[in-house]
């Protein structure tokens, strides 16, 4: 999407048809994370940070109601943060 985006924007400022393989490439991109996202959703998954790769994820820990936290590049979910902090509380999950 991020490729063909600003292309078909262009085109479509020129007052160019956009049909074709481009077209095609971009709105099977789109769906397929409208899909994604919607599954995330229904699990109550949040996406904090779509460029970073940053998802919570609810959960108890010890018995509090927490956001347990993942950023893309981590190897595994090792961090959590309460309701109301956010990434800025974010703490390491003890075994």
């Amino acid at each position: 999407m991020e490729r063909s985006g600003p292309r078909l924007e262009k085109m479509l400022s020129l007052g160019c048809e956009t049909g074709g393989s481009l077209t095609k490439s971009y709105l099977t991109s789109f769906l397929d994370m409208r899909s994604l996202l919607r599954e995330f959703s229904s699990r109550e998954i949040m996406v904090k940070d779509l460029d970073r790769g940053l998802v919570d994820f609810p959960s108890i820990l010890a018995g509090r109601e927490v956001f347990l936290c993942w950023e893309r590049g981590e190897q595994d979910v090792e961090h959590w943060h309460d309701l109301d902090s956010g990434y800025a509380g974010r703490e390491q999950i003890q075994e």
